[in-house]
């Protein structure tokens, strides 16, 4: 799964996963934004899998574009 990365006008970063609308999370850091939104998508993708709904093919977990 793509992950989106910017840094906010405020400083913050903000990391996405396009796949998972609405799975987004900020950070004071570049890392630390990433850590949190992938902990988030894990999180929604073990939900749905628990109740049944679809989940997105899976090549690799995570990628974040240089």
């Amino acid at each position: 799964m793509k992950i989106e990365v910017e840094r906010e006008a405020d400083g913050r970063w903000i990391a996405e996963v396009p796949e998972l609308p609405g799975v987004m999370a900020y950070g004071p850091t570049k890392a630390e934004a990433i850590a949190c939104v992938e902990a988030l998508a894990l999180r929604v993708l073990a939900d749905r899998v628990e109740h049944g709904e679809e989940v997105p093919a899976l090549r690799q977990v995570f990628a974040v574009p240089a």
